[in-house]
């Protein structure tokens, strides 16, 4: 097994200085991988894969340049793998069987082979199911990498077979750290202001790659840059947000949780970086809306005509102004009492009208229009609410096959306390 802290097949001097500079620094030993100690610290799973000599195959999961291709390199080198890289977006089944028929022929030889999928999730169901029979019979070892959720994009037969790491966006620590060793190989300070050092690793949001080669461009400015110089390097990237992917659901989740947790502040912020992402605003207009009958209900029945409003003074005014109008709304459905007793209640009355079926309601609710109907029983005895003292007549209006059913129960919270009280007197 090779040293897990010594790079046997380290490039010359010379070989690395005509490189890119986030290729100089891509580290080759475990101990060089910054901001991923929870797999490659000692006694953590990439490290103890390489130390035991047992490297199973496994599923990268993270954002772009957070190590995902590195990693795999590293675990190959460690652990006496060839090692085979393959992109899922420019390759196809044809390449896949002359990387296999490869394994095995160096298997025969004695060489076990590590196989790296880059964009692993790019593959079809269908070519996925191509790697079931060479994992399981060891032909390769399968190292995929994705940014997408392996749940969702990954058959359940190939996840079964791997175990799935985590990767995390790289911290402010994580891209420091990554300067300044950019720093050491450049034998020169990052000609930056404080300032924007830090707007920098902002800019990078987590992402290493994009880190180094916007510092690679300010080396060769050989001048100290502000922010607004910096800006001027460099304009702001897109957020790493996908309206259809995991991305975008994460977010949304995080905007609808900060209302239902009453942080008006938080709320906030999930909203613009869903803006920012570039999502659609008649979209979060629309879970806005379902907040307000989901998540408050009665309790503040002002909610609704709120998010309602909003979303008309949007679709008239657009952005950016529009936008007012949707986190205003946003702060009123985050400020206000929470009930969920209108949703608990439709819940049970629909499961309570699937197990009763077809039953007809009682013939004093029923309307008599005609003389054979009255014959019958249609409407006898019915009283007009309105007309009694507590505008309450106490009769029956559920089937006369079913037992009376309570489904709503109002909180003692907002409007919902009034609701109660007049409940309560028709219940009893």
């Amino acid at each position: 097994m090779a040293d897990l802290f010594t790079d046997n097949n380290a490039s010359t001097p010379d070989d690395r200085t005509s490189r890119p500079l986030a290729d100089q620094l891509r580290p080759t030993t475990l101990s060089e991988v910054a901001g991923q100690e929870h797999l490659t610290a000692e006694g953590m799973p990439l490290f103890e894969m390489i130390a035991s000599g047992k490297v199973t195959s496994t599923i990268l999961w993270g954002p772009p340049g957070c190590g995902k291709t590195t990693l795999a390199r590293i675990v190959a080198q460690g652990s006496g793998l060839h090692f085979d890289q393959l992109s899922a977006i420019f390759a196809g089944v044809k390449d896949l069987k002359t990387v296999f028929e490869a394994a095995r022929l160096r298997r025969r030889n004695g060489q076990q082979t590590l196989l790296f999928v880059d964009e692993i999730h790019r593959f079809m169901k269908s070519q996925q199911d191509a790697f079931l029979p060479v994992v399981e019979d060891g032909t390769i070892t399968l190292i995929g990498a994705t940014t997408e959720n392996p749940s969702f994009e990954l058959n359940a037969p190939l996840l079964s077979r791997c175990q799935v790491l985590v990767l995390k966006r790289l911290s402010e620590e994580a891209l420091e750290s990554l300067l300044q060793r950019a720093e050491a190989v450049k034998d020169a300070r990052l000609p930056l202001t404080p300032p924007a050092r830090d707007m920098l690793k902002t800019l990078a949001d987590g992402d290493g790659r994009y880190c180094l080669s916007i510092a690679e461009q300010v080396f060769a400015k050989n001048q100290t840059l502000d922010e607004e110089a910096l800006m001027t390097v460099v304009q702001r990237r897109a957020p790493l947000y996908d309206k259809g992917d995991e991305g975008h659901y994460n977010l949304i989740s995080a905007l609808h949780k900060s209302v239902r947790g009453s942080d008006p502040d938080a709320a906030l912020y999930w909203f613009a970086r869903m803006l920012a992402g570039g999502e659609d605003p008649h979209y979060i207009a629309r879970r806005m809306t379902r907040m307000a009958v989901e998540d408050i209900g009665l309790a503040d029945p002002r909610a609704l005509s709120q998010c309602v409003t909003a979303w008309e003074a949007f679709e008239r005014l657009g952005s950016p102004e529009g936008e007012l109008a949707l986190a205003q709304a946003l702060v009123y459905l985050a400020t206000a009492p929470k009930s969920v007793a209108i949703y608990k209640a439709l819940g049970q009355a629909k499961q309570a009208a699937k197990k009763s079926g077809s039953l007809s309601p009682p013939k004093h609710i029923l309307n008599a229009p005609t003389k054979l109907m009255k014959d019958v029983g249609y409407g006898e005895g019915y009283i007009y609410d309105p007309d009694t003292p507590e505008s309450f007549s106490g009769q029956n209006y559920f089937p006369d096959e079913m037992d009376r059913q309570s489904f709503y129960h109002p909180v003692d919270r907002g409007f919902e306390q009034e609701i109660k009280k007049r409940l309560d007197i028709g219940r009893g």
